[in-house]
């Protein structure tokens, strides 16, 4: 029997089985800021939106991440979005919607304060209810409307957690209720004496001290400038950026 060289048999495979397929890049899905940053997005580039709708409701969230089933806004979704309103030049004005039971006291304040310093105009629209450190917040802006069942609830400050039971602490509790204090009187038409007294008013209140205002009542305390809803606020929003249009080009003239 003869015997057959190496190179005399066949390769078993000349190719592979299976070819590998090239693979194809799924196109990047859009990111759902909603579900996943909780914040909304930008107003797309439209010359008809004019402005930007910032809902906050809920609790105000701040240095505490609060349990799951609270409904909640994070402070720090806000802050860059505010920031982000003021750079853009397509963004004229801001609406802010408020239906919260208040929250972080550090947070609901840099919250106001941003939207007080915003170099736009600005609306608030109290729905369903503004409470607690929702006040400054509904305050902070250049007018401000409240729905007729709308409720805004007026009480001091609360400390949660170990709380130490030495002067310092009440001292500190009294500096952080002067920094409300004099935030919302700054930008309302209440006065501190009777801001205080719907602050401490006993009687009201079943488990607090402090005084619930309903839509009229919060207008006729000077907390907010009107009773009103969406298409009063819209139009209010659109008159202060008119406004503002018109002064930029006088002083450009």
């Amino acid at each position: 029997m003869s015997s057959q060289n190496k190179g005399d048999f066949p390769p078993l495979f000349k190719e592979p089985l299976h070819a590998e397929q090239p693979q194809v890049e799924e196109p990047q899905k859009p990111l759902d800021t909603i579900t996943q940053l909780g914040q909304m997005p930008m107003p797309p580039q439209e010359p008809d939106l004019n402005f930007h709708c910032m809902t906050i409701v809920g609790q105000i969230e701040g240095h505490i991440i609060l349990p799951p089933k609270n409904k909640t806004t994070k402070y720090e979704h806000l802050i860059p979005q505010l920031v982000a309103i003021a750079q853009s030049k397509t963004i004229k004005g801001l609406l802010v919607v408020l239906n919260t039971v208040g929250g972080d006291i550090e947070a609901g304040l840099a919250i106001a304060e941003m939207i007080k310093s915003l170099p736009k105009p600005s609306v608030s629209l109290v729905l369903g209810g503004g409470h607690s450190i929702g006040v400054p917040i509904a305050c902070s802006t250049n007018y401000s409307y409240i729905a007729e069942t709308a409720t805004m609830t007026i009480h001091p400050i609360r400390l949660t957690g170990m709380v130490i039971s030495v002067p310092q602490t009440y001292e500190y509790l009294e500096k952080m209720q002067e920094r409300v204090t004099k935030f919302v009187v700054g930008n309302s038409g209440i006065a501190e004496e009777r801001f205080r007294e719907l602050m401490f008013r006993t009687g009201e209140l079943v488990r607090d001290v402090g005084t619930v205002l309903i839509g009229k009542e919060a207008v006729a305390e000077g907390i907010i400038d009107q009773v009103g809803g969406v298409g009063q606020a819209l139009n209010k929003l659109q008159e202060l950026i008119q406004q503002q249009e018109a002064e930029g080009s006088e002083v450009l003239q």
